[in-house]
């Protein structure tokens, strides 16, 4: 690079002075900055749309800056899954209970460039932030919901799915509690969250998802606000029924019985909302109806989601099909669902008919960013700005630090199908933005991942532009001697790859295991510069706050919190991968920039 300056060594009170002056908005210790959701859209060129581009203007008004929290005395471990982690106290079958398992320590990956002897006392921060993702906080009383695939493919339906809410919460409570960045005691910059912060693309999920990350007062329920009316309260014998003496069939796997636990799930849960500022990328449960449908146009699938009639049961062969049509995506627009429903109005339960339940549209999603009523800790719009809304466009820029950058990309396919691709509009901008930004180093965060944007269903607002998948993302980034990290999510499992490439233009691709599915994690990031030639990327996963240990006599929000976790490790068809290995973990990973 050009330029290397420590985000650590500048003078904090010149630093943000000349933020003030030029008018960009410091987010936290004078380190990124976003600007305001009015700023005007990167100039386009021919062809392109135009988008949000915080890098490219300095017109935004200066906001109050905050005092830097003091240093974290580090490294430290508490807090971290370095300290413990949770497992199982005993037994290997059956319903198994957590507490308090050994932690994971730190791996040292050099496969992009050897590891320097002394670089912790040269070392020197340049960022540090936390990574969210896969929340998936579910309205699971939705008549949409496919909980009847559960009687071919127990992994289907989660028992745990209806403490999504308090299991986020206690996360973010957790994220609050980090003592500054565990390896060098910088100060937490922001969190990002990479996409499926919905389930079912709903209202009611969106609006959750903005006051579980600004702070507010969640009540996790819809449709009829006295009473749950979903398959855990159904009678039938393929769900867990917490409440019942039924003898079902996650009770037979040593499930407990666990009386008041559906009033409690949707009481009002209280979320204190993250102290650091926070962005958001938008993931395929955010962007389409079940995370897999381009269905918006469909009027009998929209008016059925806030209807009043849901399809708890489905014979084994009709679930197949359906399952096998989504997972080939041979119904893109949602047709064979759409049939299937049809055909079994008679075998519908009643339930409470829930406006609040609909589909929200991309435009809906950026407005309910911008609501003033979820700023919480900045920035205005979290990443999303006027300029996405003018340009119909969910991708953005922002500035991490002085010598970073972060880009958010919207791998959505609005055609349909769960896995993701972008189109040439979006690649080109991506191209564009690390070229102008050449001398600082670049960031890259998306929802899937290199392996999973093989998705080539046309935009419908778009139907001539080609997508394109994660091999031509991968040769782009590659071409850039500034890109980092490329920070993803979507398939709910810790990896982390190396991709090497000559010339120093290697960079490592994080994707970081789902806080919905067992172990439930997020991730610190810290960038630090080795003064050897070298840069370090330190990752260290976190879990929620919520103690390992469970008391089923606790129904609070903090004991339901618990309860999550242990469900979701004990859930009937849940893998056992999505850790990862040791590798994939807790890493220091080597990397040589000029």
């Amino acid at each position: 690079m050009s330029r290397i300056r420590s985000v650590a060594a500048l003078p904090a009170l010149d630093r943000r002075t000349l933020l003030a002056a030029t008018g960009a908005v410091s987010l936290s210790v004078g380190v990124g900055f976003a600007l305001r959701p009015d700023a005007p859209a990167h100039a386009a060129t021919t062809g392109q749309e135009p988008v949000a581009d915080s890098l490219a203007h300095t017109g935004a008004r200066s906001t109050a800056v905050r005092p830097p929290a003091p240093a974290a005395p580090a490294p430290y471990t508490r807090g971290t899954t370095l300290r413990s982690v949770a497992a199982p106290r005993s037994g290997s079958t059956g319903y198994r209970r957590l507490g308090d398992g050994r932690g994971w320590t730190r791996i040292l990956r050099d496969e992009l460039a050897a590891a320097k002897s002394g670089r912790a006392d040269r070392r020197t921060t340049l960022a540090a932030f936390v990574q969210l993702t896969d929340l998936h906080l579910v309205d699971a009383q939705h008549p949409l919901r496919l909980e009847y695939l559960r009687a071919r493919n127990k992994s289907a339906w989660r028992p745990q799915e209806t403490l999504t809410v308090a299991g986020a919460v206690s996360l973010v409570e957790r994220v609050n509690s980090l003592r500054g960045a565990p390896v060098t005691g910088s100060p937490l910059h922001f969190v990002m969250t990479t996409g499926d912060n919905t389930d079912n693309n709903s209202k009611t999920e969106l609006d959750w998802f903005l006051k579980v990350m600004s702070g507010g007062r969640i009540t996790p329920n819809s449709g009829d606000p006295r009473h749950y009316e979903g398959v855990q309260a159904s009678g039938l014998k393929t769900y867990w029924q917490p409440d019942a003496a039924l003898r079902d069939a996650d009770k037979q796997l040593g499930f407990p019985r666990l009386p008041g636990f559906l009033e409690a799930a949707i009481r009002e849960v209280r979320s204190p909302g993250l102290k650091l500022p926070w962005y958001s990328t938008v993931g395929n449960h955010d962007a389409l109806p079940l995370g897999c449908y381009g269905s918006r146009g469909d009027s009998y699938l929209t008016d059925f989601a806030v209807g009043g009639k849901k399809l708890m049961s489905l014979p084994d062969a009709e679930c197949t099909a359906l399952a096998k049509s989504i997972k080939d995506g041979s119904s893109p627009k949602g047709t064979a669902l759409r049939d299937l429903l049809k055909s079994h109005a008679r075998q519908m339960r009643s339930v409470t008919p829930d406006e609040n339940r609909a589909p929200f549209t991309p435009t809906e999603y950026l407005r309910a960013h911008l609501d003033p009523a979820h700023t919480g800790p900045g920035p205005i719009g979290h990443g999303y700005s006027s300029a996405n809304l003018a340009a119909g466009t969910q991708y953005y820029t922002f500035r991490i630090a002085e010598d970073v950058i972060g880009v958010s990309l919207d791998t959505t396919d609005p055609g349909g199908h769960y896995e993701g691709s972008i189109g040439t509009a979006q690649l080109r901008w991506l191209e564009r933005t690390l070229r102008e930004n050449k001398d600082s180093y670049a960031v890259v965060f998306s929802h899937h991942t290199s392996k999973t944007m093989r998705n080539r269903h046309a935009d419908p607002a778009h139907p001539a532009e080609k997508r394109h998948g994660g091999d031509e993302v991968v040769a782009l980034l590659a071409s850039f001697a500034n890109v980092l990290a490329w920070v993803n999510g979507h398939t709910h499992k810790n990896e982390i790859i190396p991709h090497a490439v000559p010339g120093n233009r290697s960079f490592w691709e994080i994707c970081t295991a789902s806080h919905v599915d067992f172990p439930q994690l997020a991730r610190v990031i810290e960038l630090v510069d080795n003064k050897d030639g070298t840069l370090s990327l330190f990752t260290t996963l976190v879990e929620s706050a919520a103690p390992h240990a469970t008391d089923f006599s606790d129904l609070s929000q903090t004991g339901l919190a618990a309860l999550y976790r242990e469900l979701s490790f004990n859930a009937p068809g849940a893998r056992t991968d999505l850790s990862g290995a040791s590798r994939d973990r807790n890493t220091e990973l080597v990397l040589k920039k000029g």
